[in-house]
């Protein structure tokens, strides 16, 4: 006698406009997945976003005292931050000769004085 087989994919149908479809299908194709992947993966994330948003966090009160003296005490550098927050930024950087001289006849343009335009 055969064995009842449970089954492990549930259908799950939905009624959208076809804007939403060519939205989830252009999504889907960048990402190079189908249509039903890309549903059910951005629908289970977000399950799992709400989910986590509500899940009770649980200590024993000896790991409560030690979390909140974490937090009350002083604050300790990380490393990587400081030095990360010490590097110049991309556009602070200098740049190779060649673009300052157009910077700079740029800038020489925009001091030229501007003559008022004659009205036709």
């Amino acid at each position: 006698m055969p064995r009842a087989v449970e089954r492990k994919e549930h259908p799950l149908s939905m009624r959208l406009p076809e804007t939403d479809i060519a939205i989830i299908d252009r999504a889907a194709a960048l990402r190079g997945r189908s249509r039903t992947d890309f549903v059910r993966d951005a629908a289970v994330r977000a399950a799992e976003d709400v989910l986590m948003e509500t899940a009770p966090i649980r200590m024993s009160p000896s790991g409560f005292r030690a979390f909140m003296a974490t937090l009350s005490g002083p604050a300790a550098p990380v490393p990587e931050m400081v030095e990360l927050s010490q590097r110049a930024a991309p556009w602070e950087s200098k740049a190779p000769s060649s673009e300052v001289d157009a910077g700079s006849r740029k800038q020489d343009v925009s001091n030229r004085k501007i003559r008022p335009s004659k009205k036709r």
